[in-house]
Parts: structure tokens; sequence; C-alpha cells
């Protein structure tokens, strides 16, 4: 199976914030935090379609996702904070109270 590495971005979106309103545990919000955004091309590199899972692993833990297509540059990922984020995530937090959420280097691999 083909692994690759990546940077990982994390962050809030403007949907996931309109979505807190009806509660983190109903189904459209869990489908926005399981969900990576890709540059096509990697999709194609890894074999993923889109809707297609993906496992990222960090030094931390891992996790899937299912895969779209978006405007992130070749060799990134994008993925919304949520509880997959936080089984990537270490406990260092540079004094900051969050932990560091960008330019992580994960491995990414077709599920």
């Amino acid at each position: 199976m083909t692994t690759r590495r990546f940077l990982m971005n994390a962050g809030r979106t403007s949907k996931q914030g309109v979505q807190i309103n009806v509660g983190k545990d109903h189904a459209e919000y869990q489908a926005i935090v399981n969900t990576v955004t890709m540059h096509p091309d990697d999709l194609k590199e890894l074999g993923v379609a889109v809707g297609g899972t993906i496992r990222v692993r960090t030094e931390w833990g891992e996790t899937t996702f299912q895969c779209q297509e978006g405007k992130v540059p070749v060799g990134m990922i994008f993925v919304p904070y949520g509880p997959p984020t936080c089984r990537l995530m270490g406990g260092g937090t540079d004094g900051t109270g969050m932990p560091t959420s960008k330019g992580w280097e994960v491995e990414v691999e077709k599920v």
C-alpha cells in the first residue's frame, strides 16, 4: 500500500461553526469533522476516489477520513478540528493552551 507524507493543517470552517448550533453529535457535524480536503492530483497519486477513505498517522496516533477534493496546495491536506484531529495531536501547546495544529508532517495511506 502506498504511504506518502503530507503537511496537514487543521482549523475551523464556517460550516462547522454554523453546525455547532445543532450539536456535535449530529450526523452533519460528524461528516464535517471526518472529511479531509486534498488536491485532486494527490488523490489520484494515492489512488483514492472522492468519497474514499485514507488513514492519517502522526507520532501520537492515527485516524481515518473520507476524502474530498478542494483548493489546497499539492502535498497539503486540510481537516476541520474535531475528535479525529484530537487523536492526532500531542499534548504540547508551546504555552498557548492549544496543541499545535498547523504544518504537521503526517503519513497518509489509502484504506
